[in-house]
């Protein structure tokens, strides 16, 4: 890592933190549902191991998508050997009939809708394939879901949470660069814990990230995280290393890389400790850059960019922060407002 008297901070981004010099969960699946027993002991069928394989080869799907897939597709299956049917002979009828015990399990209107996309897509591949003779999901109406809008930190919890750290500690350091970094970049905490120290090029107050199918983005870092990130990799990472020549920015007690359940766990002993606790989670840190943005004059393209969506539409959840701030504009500036 540079001196920081040669780091060149990037300017002109609006990301409070980028002007203020540092402060002095669940694990995946928790709040989904968790399948049945004997739907995650099912076996396999070759037309899903072929599907599975299609969505990580050919397109690209992140081991974590591939993960949901598996799941709901197990449990579809499940379903089917219990009804005596196969993937072969599923009609609209049984597409429906494994929604709606969905529904009986007590499975929101947003899980179901997600069941039926893998289904769509599973089915999708078989018809192309020629396995079958036509898509059963092809009729079958997607559930309404709502919009929920993001919940975010202001400005003012997220200081108290980037204050919560010792910095006299070596996990304190550490933890106190990935809370800075996370809420600099708007990263999702699986692009975080993968992060390597390569990725990050201080001089020009970038760092590359790696998002969803592999894909790659450069996010601007603010000052206040390559400060604290920088005194991690000087001061704190060479407690945690294990093996020369790790490749990982942040690590765990064990000297590997730090996983997502650990994060989680990091984040709500902090969220706790900074009284912020309540319905914490890394995606909550990333709402909250996003918000913290828009509400300084940022884009939502810029955002879109910055987030890593792959469509803008993805990113349009935030357009009530938009909305807010041209209520504001308007009462502050219309003569007759």
């Amino acid at each position: 890592m540079p001196d920081r008297n040669k780091v060149q901070h990037l300017r002109g981004m609006n990301h409070p933190r980028s002007e203020q010099p540092p402060a002095a969960g669940p694990p995946p699946g928790v709040g989904a549902e968790a399948p049945s027993p004997s739907a995650s002991a099912a076996p396999l069928p070759p037309e899903i191991r072929q599907f599975l394989d299609y969505a990580r080869v050919e397109k690209g799907l992140a081991p974590n998508s591939i993960a949901s897939y598996r799941r709901d597709l197990v449990a579809f299956t499940e379903y089917l050997r219990r009804q005596g049917n196969s993937l072969e002979a599923t009609r609209r009828e049984e597409i429906r009939g494994f929604l709606a015990t969905l529904y009986r399990r007590g499975l929101s209107a947003r899980s179901v809708a997600r069941h039926l996309v893998s289904l769509r897509n599973l089915f999708r591949f078989l018809s192309q394939e020629r396995r079958i003779a036509y898509d059963p999901t092809a009729d079958v109406q997607a559930p309404a879901v709502g919009i929920d809008l993001p919940h975010y930190l202001s400005v003012e919890e997220v200081d108290k949470l980037l204050a919560a750290q010792d910095p006299s500690t070596a996990a304190g350091i550490r933890d106190k660069a990935m809370l800075e970094l996370l809420y600099a970049t708007g990263m999702r905490v699986s692009e975080l814990v993968s992060s390597r120290l390569e990725d990050l090029d201080a001089n020009l107050g970038l760092l590359r990230c790696r998002g969803k199918g592999g894909r790659e983005r450069l996010i601007p870092v603010g000052k206040a995280a390559l400060k604290a990130v920088e005194a991690y990799v000087q001061r704190g990472r060479g407690s945690f290393v294990k093996k020369p020549g790790t490749p990982y920015l942040f690590l765990n007690n064990r000297g590997g890389a730090l996983s997502r359940v650990g994060f989680w766990k990091i984040l709500g002993r902090y969220g706790r400790r900074a009284g912020v606790s309540t319905g914490l989670t890394p995606h909550m840190i990333r709402h909250s850059f996003a918000t913290h943005l828009l509400e300084r004059g940022a884009d939502l393209r810029s955002v879109q960019l910055l987030l890593g969506h792959s469509d803008i539409s993805t990113t349009q959840i935030y357009t009530h922060v938009l909305k807010e701030r041209l209520k504001q504009v308007y009462q502050t500036h219309h003569p007759r407002a």
